[in-house]
């Protein structure tokens, strides 16, 4: 397993492309969910290009580092709309083993699956080693490098260190 560096120019460029892959696509939906945290980024980036509304779903599944611990899921989505979207895209920055994006959308269908008739997901990069693979992705990594991402940094930072 090697590693791949992103830059931030980098990452809003992968960001760009995944936008660009979903238009082509010509599919429309009317309602992003990103998974936090690092869903949120491409989230906010979609539903400002796209212009619909953006819920958000918090999980949790690293606790330090690489090391991976069980999936959590916040109680409800964060949404600004009375009800969720139709049709949902469903995304994340990416999918590495895909346990959390499988279990995501059995999730929304359980809390929201009134107001659901379907879910896509799209992600940055998908990796060989998922146990899904996402409707849209930007790069397929076959080899399943460990992504450093240009916000890393934040994650070993504390305030004192900007003083």
């Amino acid at each position: 397993m090697s590693d791949l560096h992103v830059s931030w120019s980098d990452y809003h460029h992968t960001i760009e492309q995944l936008a660009t892959q979903i238009y082509l696509s010509q599919w429309e939906f009317n309602q992003i969910v990103c998974l936090a945290k690092g869903g949120l980024r491409v989230g906010d980036t979609l539903a400002r290009i796209y212009d619909v509304p953006l819920a958000i779903l918090a999980t949790s599944s690293y606790r330090s580092g690489k090391s991976r611990s069980s999936l959590v899921f916040s109680r409800d989505l964060t949404m600004t709309t009375p009800n969720l979207g139709s049709h949902v895209l469903l995304v994340d920055d990416l999918v590495d083993s895909g346990v959390t994006l499988q279990k995501t959308i059995p999730w929304l269908e359980h809390h929201y699956g009134f107001y659901i008739e379907e879910v896509r997901t799209g992600v940055l990069w998908y990796k060989a080693c998922s146990v899904i693979k996402p409707d849209y992705y930007v790069d397929y990594l076959s080899d399943n490098p460990w992504i450093h991402q240009p916000f890393e940094r934040y994650e070993a930072m504390t305030p004192a260190d900007l003083v």
